[in-house]
Parts: structure tokens; C-alpha cells; sequence
């Protein structure tokens, strides 16, 4: 008696496991359809901002090591004003950011010094030495390939063009249009909706775990790209894709049906 309830249970675990592995394997193909656009985060995504160390640093008093506490700090206010509904550009967070980390370490800094110090390195910036090549493949494959950044319009775009990288872009999209700062899901919906595309269709990629975060609960695809000390947040959904570099992106995507 024993060894039949046995022999039946087994089956109908057997069953159930079946059907759970077909949902999932459903799930996952729906999911991973191959995307019908590639959007790209900007900065420390595409563009390295380890040049950036030596005017941050002569701003406030030599302390180079300050670039990330600046970049965290900008990122912060940025969803700040957010939340409270209010509108500043990037550049302006930038520069109110840096003048907060100079007073946090006592260092006396004017606005006109920390913008200074800024916008014109910002926008002059060099692409890590993976992202023209792996663009290249991508755009070879017949990916159509946009940007989706917190800076503004005009700062991108003049971004793009210093670091040689416009030619591969079809188009360029900024949170001006809408006003809000990623990671909000506004801003995803709006980009897919622009692009007229589903959710799903859209491929965000980003070296920052807090865009992967907001992109993935907004419906999109996701790809975090392991730059040098970007991590992924623990309590968010992992991104579909955990890639080294454009290249290895590239390499995935050449793959997908």
C-alpha cells in the first residue's frame, strides 16, 4: 500500500514539476524576445569618467578620491527633486553637488569654481576603449541603437560627437522631455512609447544598478554592464543580461532569434 501512495505521488510531482518548467521556459522566451531597440545609458556606461579626478580634485584641494562621492551625491539630489516634484537640470545638480561634498570636507569652493570644474570635462569625456567596437557590432547586426541619459539634450549630444561615438546612434533621448530623473519609471515608459515599442521590446543598458532597477520594474530588458566598481543592487530583480563589457553585449545579442 506504502509503495503504491508512493509510486503515485512521485508521478504527480513529476507532473506538476513538468508543468512548472514549460511556464517558466514560456515565461523566459516571452520575455526574451529579441529587442527591437538597444537603449544606452551615457555616463560611466559609455564614457569613463576617470578623467574627471583631475578637475574635481584641483576644485577641492587635490582630494581626487572625491569624484564618486560627488557623482553618488549628484545622483542622490537628482531623484530629490524628483520626488519633490520640483525640476533642475543635471548640470545644475552637478555643480550645487559639488559645492555640498566641498563643504562636507571644509573646503571652499565658489559656484562658478565648481561649475567650472564640471561641465567642461563632463562634456568632453572619452568612451571606455570597448564601447566603439562593440557598437559597431551591434549596429552591424542591424540593431537600432538610441541613448537614454539624465543629462540634457544638447550636453549628450555634444558628448557623443567629442567622444566619436554619434555615428552609431539613431537617436538621442533625455529626461528634459519629461522631467523627471531616471531611475523614475516615467522615464521608461516615456522612451518605449516615443520609440513605439512595448516595454518588453526595449533593451536598457547600464554600468549602474540603480538604472538597471528602474528599467526592469518599468517592464524593459535589461543588461548591467560590470564597470569597474559598479555593483548591482541585492534587492532588485537581476537584469536579464550581466555583461563585462559592449563587446560581450554584442557577442549575446548576435545570438538572439
Amino acid at each position: 500500500m506504502k509503495l503504491r501512495f508512493l509510486s503515485v505521488l512521485l508521478t504527480i510531482l513529476s507532473i506538476l514539476s513538468s508543468h512548472v518548467l514549460a511556464n517558466n521556459n514560456n515565461t523566459l522566451e516571452v520575455h526574451l524576445v529579441k529587442p527591437k531597440v538597444i537603449i544606452f545609458d551615457v555616463n560611466e556606461t559609455l564614457l569613463d569618467l576617470e578623467n574627471m579626478k583631475a578637475s574635481v580634485g584641483k576644485a577641492l584641494n587635490g582630494r581626487e578620491e572625491l569624484l564618486p562621492l560627488w557623482f553618488s551625491t549628484m545622483l542622490h539630489h537628482s531623484l530629490v527633486v524628483s520626488a519633490t516634484g520640483d525640476y533642475q537640470t543635471f548640470g545644475n545638480i552637478g555643480v550645487a553637488s559639488l559645492q555640498m561634498v566641498a563643504e562636507i570636507n571644509d573646503i571652499a569652493i565658489t559656484q562658478e569654481q565648481a561649475k567650472n570644474a564640471i561641465l567642461t570635462p563632463l562634456r568632453s569625456l572619452p568612451a571606455h576603449h570597448d564601447v566603439a567596437q562593440g557598437l559597431a557590432k551591434l549596429k552591424a547586426q542591424g540593431y537600432k541603437l538610441v541613448t537614454l541619459t539624465n543629462s540634457s539634450l544638447k550636453g549628450v549630444k555634444l558628448q557623443l560627437k567629442n567622444a566619436n561615438l554619434s555615428q552609431y546612434f539613431s537617436e538621442n533621448l533625455s529626461i528634459e522631455s519629461v522631467g523627471v530623473f531616471k531611475p523614475h519609471l516615467t522615464t521608461y515608459q516615456w522612451a518605449v512609447k516615443h520609440l513605439g515599442i512595448n516595454t518588453n521590446e526595449a533593451l536598457m543598458v547600464a554600468a549602474h544598478g540603480w538604472d538597471i532597477a528602474g528599467a526592469e520594474k518599468a517592464g524593459l530588458q535589461t543588461a548591467f554592464v560590470r564597470r569597474q566598481g559598479k555593483v548591482l543592487f541585492p534587492l532588485a530583480e537581476k537584469p536579464d543580461y550581466n555583461v563585462l563589457d559592449i563587446n560581450e553585449l554584442a557577442s549575446i545579442a548576435s545570438k538572439l532569434k
